[in-house]
């Protein structure tokens, strides 16, 4: 299984499910980030942590811990 945490700085991928229960599901999807969504990773902290992606036309940041609950196509 690969999750966003895995993605490196330039890759466009695509979100083939989400992990998590509850709120942090719920908080992750109320970013934009769901089944089918295509994600740019553009620029990743110097020490891994958060990362910065380009979803549906504006920049968020991610944590890792998140990124791990998101399974790329």
């Amino acid at each position: 299984m690969r999750t966003l945490k895995d993605a490196k700085v330039g890759d466009v991928v695509l979100v083939k499910k989400l992990h998590g229960e509850g709120p942090v599901k719920r908080r992750i999807m109320d970013m934009g980030i769901t089944k089918g969504t295509e994600l740019k990773v553009r620029k990743v902290a110097p020490l891994g942590d958060p990362m910065e992606l380009s979803v549906r036309g504006y920049e968020l940041s991610v944590r890792k811990a998140d990124a791990a609950m998101i399974e790329l196509e």
